[in-house]
């Protein structure tokens, strides 16, 4: 959202300024029906809606909620005029007419505003529900990529910011109690024991502790994977925002690490920072010749130690076969597991592409998977913490 102080210009009639229009005459809504609403407080919730997603009403729920409501008790009223202002909802205490249209400006769901804080009694007994639910969008899982509409896309990459994503993880040299580990804690058995004389101690166990496992995603941006790679990208951005051991580069004919990239917290403004800091985008493909260079500049300097790398191309390569065969088997010694996700394979992944690339690089792959739609990558997703 752009800036809204004195010096900010705007068009007449421009969405941004129709947007603080709306977030402002909420603001005076709430004053209306009795709130103590000043502007310093108006003003921290556009701020707020700025930094969040102004088209989303969870984001201009709970950013209001945190900067407009200053007492428990006048929560009632605040999510009456929500649903009133922003929803064009009649709330049974107030039959009167909406005052307002519904904000309908590029929303992908509907919201259920909670009654009351949770173990709170509301006035109704409606149950509290908050979140996204089924819009009138009909948006196909299973649907590829390469033939999505525009308006799919944009709605399918705001889903991927959802996926729940869990790293893999590794087992440490560390110790911790566990009462169905498979080691005794004799220190602790010895400890109460000295504590208890009259009775026998209870039996202690330990199990070795888990620490999430490093992730490393290189993903080929040539002009051959242009009907995935933005998604991928997308894909990857929300793997870096669910967990800091996430290292992403993107090849064509050069490799370039965006992991600083995608650390925005607008995945738009990430995804413009990374295109314009990988330059042979929509280019040729060198895939050897990029994880070479990955396994010589990072993955031998400890990036891919007891790391699971995960390569995401369609196997279409240009370069040297030879190159690419001695980068996969140099690599496969230094991390833990090497998944290649190809946008080619479909549903189908027992039977890979017959490229020359992914015939090279098999004998090294241990996992094939594939992320030609959503599904695939949702299931992806599910299946990261065990095959990681």
């Amino acid at each position: 959202m752009p800036e809204t102080g004195p010096g900010a210009v705007h068009e007449a009639g421009s969405p941004s300024l129709e947007i603080v229009a709306r977030l402002v005459g909420f603001g005076h809504a709430l004053r209306d029906e009795g709130l103590p609403v000043g502007s310093d407080n108006v003003l921290m919730f556009c701020s707020g809606v700025a930094e969040l997603t102004p088209s989303d009403l969870t984001d201009i729920y709970w950013s209001g909620r945190a900067t407009l409501v200053h007492r428990r008790e006048h929560l009632p009223v605040f999510d009456e005029v929500f649903r009133r202002y922003f929803m064009g909802l009649r709330s049974p205490r107030s039959p009167e007419p909406e005052p307002h249209e519904p904000v309908t400006q590029g929303l992908s769901g509907t919201l259920q505003v909670p009654d009351s804080e949770p173990g709170e009694q509301a006035g109704d007994d409606r149950p509290m529900v908050l979140g996204l639910q089924a819009s009138g969008v009909e948006i196909q899982r299973d649907k590829r990529f390469a033939e999505c509409t525009p308006d799919e896309l944009a709605m399918l990459r705001r889903i991927m910011t959802r996926i729940g994503l869990e790293p893999p993880r590794r087992r440490t040299r560390r110790r911790q109690p566990d009462p169905s580990g498979s080691r005794l804690d004799i220190r602790r058995i010895a400890r109460e024991a000295m504590r208890i004389s009259h009775t026998a101690p209870d039996l202690r166990h330990l199990s070795r502790s888990l620490r999430p496992r490093p992730l490393v995603l290189i993903c080929d941006v040539s002009g051959s994977m242009a009907d995935y790679s933005r998604n991928l990208l997308q894909f990857a951005y929300s793997m870096r925002r669910a967990a800091q051991k996430v290292e992403v580069f993107c090849f064509g004919t050069r490799l370039t690490r965006i992991t600083p990239a995608l650390d925005r917290r607008n995945p738009d403004d990430a995804m413009k920072l990374a295109a314009a800091r990988v330059l042979d985008w929509d280019g040729g493909t060198q895939i050897g010749k990029s994880l070479d260079t990955f396994v010589r500049k990072w993955g031998r300097k400890g990036l891919s130690r007891g790391a699971t790398v995960v390569v995401c191309s369609d196997g279409l390569d240009r370069g040297d076969p030879a190159v690419l065969a001695d980068a996969m088997e140099r690599l496969s010694r230094l991390c833990h597991r090497i998944i290649w996700m190809n946008p080619l394979v479909g549903d189908d992944i027992d039977v890979p592409p017959s490229t020359l690339a992914m015939l090279v690089a098999g004998p090294f792959i241990d996992t094939l998977v594939s992320g030609h739609d959503l599904a695939s990558l949702e299931s992806f997703a599910a299946k990261l913490p065990h095959i990681g």
